[in-house]
């Protein structure tokens, strides 16, 4: 038997069809009565339309959300809840909404409450990385894990297939490290590899023309468990990967995740070979290896499959290498530059992965 340690983090989750209407009572029962709102500008009406539905406990809006959390933004947000005394935030979007409401309360020590759109995962953490001066900087603290979380489909349902996807994909990233991060535990790999199976199963009903309530209520509940898995069992060398694509190169967060993935997996693979099987196993997949499985989930899934597609320059590989292997997290297989390169290459062509 292996020894280990596991740290629950707590969280009140609201699950099921129609329970946004609980968001105030939700607000309340943390003894707040003048909550901020975080989204981003696109969801500027919606999260308006929201607030009205309220009794009265709303510190308006902050319709101010970027992907990265860029720290001139989180300067603003936090000066806007201080001037409006805000005593709790609410996140209504994705990860970039979430993003924005745990750095305001990270300064201002206040209650976050979370309602999701996306598959992301993020809100389930008490992470956050905030872009510095060009560079992610990470943070963790108690005050930026949301202290109820709020996952109803009917929200998701208006968000098209180009972000609920690679949500998706971006959730079952999060489950994936928990299997072979360096605090994972048994308990958070029985967590992530229910959370990839169910995440998997809605995004090819989904893609396949089977959307519903339904479809979307199972991608929600695959990104709570595999994010709930990462939160307490740490990141690995795809976080690393991802991280580095975006905030450098200016990629769409969820899609860097996208393509990321299934190179990550086959870097990792000879590190951790039980983990690797009983991924591919979650995916349905028992011939190939997890990586394979991961690049055919997002052909099967419409999602992109290389760095050339979504944006990135080739001329940017070795600078992206450099900065991976510089700098590495822990990762059960070493990080060194020449086949960081290699796998950066192959990610960025979309050739088929192969595990080292």
């Amino acid at each position: 038997m292996k020894n280990f340690v596991h740290n629950s983090l707590p969280a009140r989750v609201v699950f099921g069809e129609g329970s946004i209407a609980s968001l105030g009572e939700e607000i309340t029962r943390l003894g707040s009565k003048n909550a901020l709102f975080c989204c981003t500008p696109g969801r500027k009406n919606e999260t308006s339309d929201l607030i009205a539905r309220l009794d009265n406990i709303s510190a308006g809006l902050c319709p101010i959300a970027e992907q990265y959390v860029p720290l001139p933004m989180v300067e603003e947000g936090r000066a806007i809840a201080r001037e409006r005394k805000a005593d709790c935030v609410v996140s209504y979007g994705g990860g970039t909404s979430v993003g924005l409401a745990k750095a305001i309360a990270l300064e201002l020590e206040i209650p976050v409450v979370s309602a999701v759109t996306t598959f992301s995962g993020s809100e389930t953490t008490d992470l956050q990385a905030i872009l510095t001066d060009g560079l992610r900087v990470g943070y963790k603290s108690d005050w930026m894990l949301p202290r109820t979380i709020i996952y109803d489909p009917e929200t998701t349902m208006g968000v098209p297939l180009s972000i609920i996807i690679p949500s998706g994909v971006n959730a079952i990233a999060h489950g994936v490290e928990a299997c072979y991060a360096q605090g994972t535990t048994p308990v958070n790999s029985l967590i992530a590899i229910e959370g990839i199976g169910a995440m998997a199963s809605a995004l090819k009903k989904i893609a396949s023309g089977q959307d519903s309530i339904e479809a979307r209520g199972d991608g929600l509940y695959g990104a709570w468990l595999c994010g709930t898995s990462l939160g307490s069992a740490g990141v690995a060398l795809h976080h690393k990967f991802a991280h580095v694509l975006g905030s450098t190169f200016n990629l769409e967060h969820s899609m860097a995740h996208t393509v990321a993935l299934p190179y990550s997996v086959a870097y990792t693979t000879a590190g951790a070979p039980e983990a690797m099987q009983k991924i591919a196993a979650a995916l349905g997949e028992r011939q190939n290896s997890a990586a394979r499985a991961l690049y055919d989930l997002n052909i099967t899934i419409g999602a992109p499959t290389s760095l050339k597609e979504i944006g990135m320059p080739e001329e940017g590989i070795e600078k992206a290498a450099k900065m991976i292997s510089s700098d590495p997290y822990p990762n059960p297989v070493p990080i060194e530059f020449a086949p960081i390169r290699s796998m950066i290459e192959d990610a960025w062509h979309g050739r088929p992965p192969e595990a080292l």
